[in-house]
């Protein structure tokens, strides 16, 4: 079975922040695949259903994002799913606004949901999908700016970025990383250089 694990807070006021990009795009595969993620285990909402004929969990940890190791690595060890079946979605302030980068494994690069799942987990060698929110100016305090509600200028983007993150997630479980990654790894609109 995939794991496809979201990153995000609960709560309405967090609901729709760069932070719960995470949450946002498992909503979205819920939605497509017919997969109702209302059920408690291990801190976390989970529902079990199929993507392309394969056994997958999607899981939104109800712990806030720094902590997400604490749901997510109890849920993995009673489900018995290893690293190498899991596919975690989130928010990354590195990369411009929808942009979207797939990787097959690499360090948590200063993001405290990341950090939480690969000390839980004791590896950095399971797949990301990160969502870039990274605005085009500056943004003064990172903190602040994750946590904001999107504006509603910004929601048919949203929209646009949910489903493509949703896409790639699909891709990676029918496909395989590498044939995703060339697919669906993508730079923001107009820029020119390729983010780290």
């Amino acid at each position: 079975m995939f794991l496809v694990a979201g990153l995000g807070n609960p709560g309405v006021e967090y609901a729709l922040t760069p932070h719960n990009l995470g949450f946002l795009t498992i909503d979205r595969l819920a939605e497509r695949h017919g997969i109702r993620v209302t059920r408690r285990d291990s801190k976390a909402l989970v529902g079990v259903g199929e993507i392309e004929g394969r056994p997958v969990m999607l899981a939104k940890p109800q712990t806030f994002m720094n902590l997400s190791g604490t749901s997510l690595g109890p849920l993995m060890g009673k489900h018995e799913i290893g690293p190498e079946r899991l596919i975690v979605v989130y928010d990354e302030l590195d990369l411009a606004w929808t942009s979207v980068r797939i990787k097959p494994k690499g360090s948590a690069a200063g993001h405290k949901g990341m950090q939480s799942l690969i000390g839980s987990l004791g590896t950095n060698e399971f797949v990301r999908v990160r969502l870039g929110i990274h605005p085009d100016h500056p943004i003064g305090d990172g903190a602040e700016f994750v946590l904001a509600p999107f504006r509603r200028s910004q929601m048919k983007e949203l929209d646009e970025l949910t489903g493509y993150a949703a896409d790639a997630v699909r891709s990676i479980i029918a496909e395989g990383v590498e044939m995703a990654m060339t697919k669906f790894n993508r730079r923001a609109p107009g820029l020119q250089t390729e983010e780290a």
